[in-house]
């Protein structure tokens, strides 16, 4: 089992929610392509930490990348940033920039 997290990603965990249920519990090589050729920015910076868990699972636990699946992929809210906007008659409006967690754990598939 090899873990692969990034903490505090630009972008709401609803919206990397959407790309993760399309990749949830595939084989790594069919996941790649998905990702790759998907237009969300999400998808970008899931790919990023994915081929990081690839590379951990490679390096650390001497796995091969054909038999890896995704057995784990979590998007978690993170605290939001709060920034202004200039508004009418010289006064600032609040609004939130959301972040969030994404963890991507891969293990070696069985064979039956």
């Amino acid at each position: 089992m090899a873990i692969a997290k990034r903490k505090n990603i630009g972008i709401s965990d609803y919206k990397l929610r959407l790309v993760i249920e399309q990749i949830k519990g595939k084989m790594v090589n069919d996941a790649i392509p998905l990702l790759t050729f998907m237009t969300s920015p999400a998808s970008k910076e899931i790919l990023k930490i994915l081929n990081s868990a690839i590379a951990n699972a490679e390096n650390n636990d001497l796995r091969t990348r054909d038999n890896l699946k995704i057995t784990r992929i979590t998007a978690d809210r993170a605290t939001w940033i709060r920034r202004y906007r200039p508004k009418a008659r010289g006064r600032a409006g609040a609004f939130d920039r959301p972040t969030s967690h994404l963890t991507i754990e891969v293990e070696e598939a069985e064979n039956s």
